[in-house]
């Protein structure tokens, strides 16, 4: 957890669900109904990638029928980053003043979001992250393998970086709008995973006060993973380069601190 500064207490009076989709047809419904039972007063924007399987179709029929759905179509495929990117700027222009990433797939309970809310009110926090990494956190229905790249990728990116998150990859979180407006988010250019720990990076960075909570991670029961090769191999760059960079700069501030520069004597 990294705590530097905190920010309002207040509960956010205002929640806009940010939900990326490409081919998700099949959960998008499902996903919906569970997020506006458990959290009514919130409301949703699905961010569709022109998606072959009509997801964005369906997005605009399930709107109709509830004035909290919103859908931003988009026109092609251009990442998961971009499309959080386009939706947090959605967001912020029309006043939101807590925005959530959660994926369509069925991974993140729905459920689980009221307390993360509440987290956010209650311990002041800019940033929660959900957390299969902490205490309470878990992951159900993984091959072990992909728990293993998962919890290796973690761990590497936390030493790497030096900051106190333990699941840095996870795409469940809330974010405060003015920790949103200082992250300079138009000039992330790394997608997929790799987006999630350049953000809480930047968050940690800005001086946002984060907050982990347990949550129970479940893998999707239909549809295909979007982790490739090339998205692994992407995070494993960045995360190295941003590591080196922080900790270039972390020696480079001590050195000037323990330098004393040379008197020269009176004439």
């Amino acid at each position: 957890m990294t705590n530097p500064r905190r920010s309002s207490s207040a509960p956010p009076s205002s929640v806009l669900v940010v939900i990326p989709t490409f081919n998700e047809r099949d959960n998008l419904r499902a996903v919906v109904r569970r997020l506006t039972a458990a959290v009514p007063a919130a409301h949703v924007l699905i961010v569709d990638d022109n998606s072959p399987d009509g997801t964005g179709a369906l997005a605009d029929e399930l709107a109709e029928t509830d004035e909290r759905l919103h859908v931003l179509h988009r026109e092609a495929k251009a990442g998961l980053g971009a499309a959080y990117v386009a939706g947090f700027d959605w967001a912020l222009r029309r006043g939101y003043e807590a925005v959530v990433e959660m994926d369509a797939d069925g991974s993140h309970a729905p459920e689980q979001l009221a307390t993360m809310l509440e987290t956010l009110s209650a311990r002041g926090a800019g940033t929660v992250l959900g957390s299969r990494y902490v205490p309470g956190g878990r992951v159900l229905n993984w091959p072990w393998y992909r728990s293993l790249l998962s919890r290796g990728g973690n761990l590497y990116s936390k030493w790497a970086l030096g900051v106190g998150i333990n699941d840095l990859t996870g795409g469940f979180r809330v974010y405060r709008s003015e920790v949103l407006r200082g992250l300079d988010m138009h000039t992330v250019a790394s997608q997929g995973y790799c987006f999630q720990v350049d953000l809480a990076m930047r968050a940690v960075e800005a001086g946002s006060s984060v907050v982990e909570v347990p949550i129970t991670f479940v893998e999707r029961e239909s549809g295909e993973s979007k982790m490739t090769g090339a998205i692994v191999r992407e995070a494993l760059f960045r995360v190295t380069k941003w590591g080196l960079r922080r900790r270039g700069g972390r020696l480079l501030a001590l050195a000037r601190r323990t330098i004393v520069p040379r008197r020269h004597p009176r004439r």
